[in-house]
């Protein structure tokens, strides 16, 4: 109960061990579904599940339902609007990093947009091409149909144009992205996503937006460089400098500055302008000519094509380099999704995301798209000029298929040089990332590791190599982690029942004779040696070797005794012999040195830490109670659980009692269920709380305090010493440190 106008709270209950307090307070029986029952469930059909199912696969069903067509609509008219006049730009601009005709840019901004609104449970992210996976997917193309010399040997790719050929590759490969992220959904393992951390996606990403720059300063600069081999690419460019076409230079030069004020304004303003500036749209439109120029992008293809198959040959080339770009994708898009949702307050599922996007990229790779997933900058826009649902997306997708079968031939003599711009300042958030490292290096250096080798590994290695080295590291620093915690010895604070690090605290408390030690980590195959070493380090004594000297002393004494050497008195051994006795010490059947100690064939028990006979000198053990603290451990596997049995029972040998608190229910159950209890090792070892075995021990052994650092010794003589007296009932345990 909490005490008037103080903030103290008063406890008088009980001392519950684990086996008292389950005898005292009954549990209530649940029953544990098998593997068959959860199977049979799953299969079961009903109307409710039926329900269910259908609006989990066409979310489109729940939130049209709660549409609010006065409130939302023409928040959603505008947003679409302006979403679709960024989505054609990007989309033409991003072709460029995929090497295909920049008019599939514009299928990619409406195929699986269209997908997406049936199937997505995001209300805010702008579905799409995202210059990540475009890049990828350059890679790709470039190896299979390079620029210049004959492309892979792949059935298929007779009688088709280079062109033809790279968009073969692109829409076969987008194909098997699809299918891969379907599987996944329907498998339910969108859980997959959670492995990528922000900090390898945030260097991974910076990594990208390298590869990006690097690729697209040929077309700023007026360049013909073949293929797009990230940053080696710069020495080409660097060669070829002096050929650069100054006007392509200059237009990009003036386009990412006054975009990129135009941005910062915007980012600066937001709250007071109703709509962001379409500034990329503004500069565009002001740029393009009605003279076609030498390098313009030239969008006279205007129809949308019939379906196409996927190359089999192509899948099989590319399915490895396919899966990182399923993962990618996926996990980006979740990420923005994720932001938005918690800002909006509503919920997102991630293996029906999963389905949306693997659904949308079959379906688009059907009509010749690239892979699709979110560009961040795409969806700030539907965001920010207040998006509310998918429809704004949906009216993105038609302002894009307005452009490509109506007003795109406007688009025909843009420079290639505009679009390499537009791709570069919208890299701004990405290589901005790189800020992160300082941050990352003073607050969590395993994190920094993770970035920094990430982005490393992905610009000199490749994304797709990349992206699995950061994710290597990524996975060794979690193991780390968890193969060697922090482990520490605990003592009480000074009138609490708070145990805390010893080493933090000046006010601290310790039991004579009693070690707490505390492991905040699972227990398991890979860190029991450790945990292992690490007790015996806080305990200042090894268990085994200790037993084995003392197995030794005692076969050494039961051979002088049965000898006449010594003989037993009421005040100890007495060395009956006239010299020295130096025996020779048995080493036959030394596995039994390893058994308990055996006083059987003694007139009495030896008192170990008492002068013994015989010159036999075994070390003493300061340590009479051991507290495992087991809050944090939250599983044991097998092997944990037999070499944890082990160590207790060299414990218990050499009369150190051991007891095991806050452990956690369904791995004491486990240990039940592994025999981990015999003789030696007993259920009432285990206490509910640290508390509650510290005061059991000092019932028990009526012990005296030490405390730290001063050492000073206080000599409690009786446990009314450190009693307090109250009207409680008669098993309630009073006892404060």
């Amino acid at each position: 109960m909490m005490r008037p106008g103080t903030k103290q709270y008063v406890v008088a209950r009980p001392l519950y061990s684990e086996e008292s307090f389950s005898e005292e307070h009954e549990k209530v029986y649940r029953h544990r579904k098998t593997i068959t029952d959860h199977i049979r469930q799953y299969f079961r059909c009903n109307t409710k599940r039926a329900k269910t199912a259908a609006l989990s696969l066409l979310p489109v069903i729940g939130w049209m339902k709660i549409y609010r067509i006065n409130e939302w609509l023409l928040s959603d008219i505008v947003s679409g609007v302006s979403t679709g006049l960024v989505a054609v730009l990007q989309g033409l601009a991003y072709c460029l990093l995929a090497s295909l005709p920049p008019w599939y840019g514009l299928f990619t901004a409406f195929f699986p947009v269209v997908t997406y609104f049936f199937l997505g449970t995001s209300r805010h992210i702008s579905v799409g091409p995202f210059p990540v996976l475009c890049l990828m997917i350059g890679s790709i193309v470039t190896r299979l149909v390079p620029d210049e010399g004959s492309p892979a040997n792949i059935t298929g790719f007779e009688n088709l144009t280079r062109d033809e050929q790279r968009v073969l590759v692109a829409s076969s490969v987008t194909f098997t992205v699809g299918v891969m992220q379907l599987a996944m959904g329907i498998l339910q393992v969108g859980f997959v996503v959670m492995y990528l951390s922000d900090t390898l996606v945030s260097g991974f990403t910076t990594a990208a937006a390298i590869h990006i720059l690097v690729s697209q300063l040929k077309f700023v600069l007026g360049l013909t460089v073949p293929g797009i081999s990230g940053p080696l690419t710069l020495e080409i460019i660097f060669n070829k400098i002096t050929s650069s076409n100054v006007c392509d230079v200059v237009i990009s030069l003036v386009i990412m500055v006054v975009v990129f004020i135009v941005k910062e304004l915007n980012d600066r303003f937001k709250s007071k302008l109703p709509v962001p500036i379409p500034v990329e749209v503004i500069m565009v439109s002001s740029i393009v000519q009605h003279t076609p120029h030498k390098r313009s992008i030239n969008t006279r293809r205007r129809v949308y094509e019939p379906p196409v198959a996927p190359n089999l040959p192509i899948l099989q080339e590319t399915a490895v380099e396919a899966f990182p770009m399923a993962i990618v994708g996926f996990a980006v898009a979740f990420s923005v999704a994720k932001v938005y949702s918690i800002k909006h307050d509503y919920t997102i599922d991630g293996n029906q995301e999963l389905i949306a996007f693997g659904v949308s990229n079959i379906f688009g790779a059907s009509f010749r798209s690239f892979v699709a997933s979110t560009a961040l900058s795409r969806s700030a826009v539907q965001e920010s000029t207040g998006g509310k649902t998918q429809v704004a997306g949906l009216l993105s997708a038609l302002i894009v298929m307005i452009v490509t079968l109506a007003i795109g031939f406007l688009l025909d003599p843009l420079p290639k040089s505009v679009l390499g711009a537009v791709v570069i300042i919208n890299l701004k958030g990405m290589i901005m990332q790189a800020r992160e490292i300082p941050y990352l290096w003073k607050r969590d250096k395993p994190d920094c590791a993770v970035w920094c080798v990430t982005c490393l590994a992905s610009i000199l290695l490749g994304l797709d190599l990349g992206l699995a080295v950061g994710l290597g590291v990524e996975l060794i620093c979690v193991v780390l982690r968890v193969q060697f915690p922090r482990c520490s010895v605990l003592a009480n604070i000074k009138g609490t029942d708070i145990y805390k690090d010893r080493k933090d605290y000046v006010h601290i408390y310790e039991p004579e004779g009693v070690k707490i030690f505390r492991i905040p980590s699972p227990i398991f195959f890979a860190n029991m040696d450790f945990f292992r070493n690490k007790l015996i380090e806080a305990l200042g004594f090894i268990p085994l070797r200790v037993l084995r000297k003392r197995n030794k002393a005692l076969r050494k004494i039961k051979k002088l005794l049965k000898k006449g050497d010594l003989q037993w008195t009421s005040k100890g051994f007495l060395n009956t012999s006239c010299g020295t006795i130096n025996d020779s010490e048995d080493e036959s059947n030394v596995e039994d040195l390893d058994q308990p100690t055996d006083f059987n064939d003694l007139p009495a028990c030896i008192d170990w830490d008492a002068e013994l006979p015989a010159n036999i000198i075994i070390p003493r053990i300061e340590i009479h109670s051991l507290v495992l603290d087991f809050a944090a451990v939250s599983f044991l596997d097998i092997s944990a659980v037999n070499g944890l049995k082990t160590l207790l029972k060299e414990l218990i040998r050499v009369e150190v009692e051991v007891y095991i608190v806050a452990c956690d229910p369904y791995v004491l159950e486990k240990l039940h269920h592994c025999c981990f209890f015999d003789d030696e090792v007993h259920p009432s070892m285990f206490f509910l709380t640290l508390h509650d075995a510290v005061l059991h021990i000092l019932e028990k052994k009526k012990v005296s305090y030490i405390r730290n650092p001063a050492n000073c010794i206080e000599s409690l003589t009786s446990l009314s010493d450190f009693t307090t007296h109250t009207h409680t009932p008669s098993n309630v345990s009073m006892v404060t440190l």
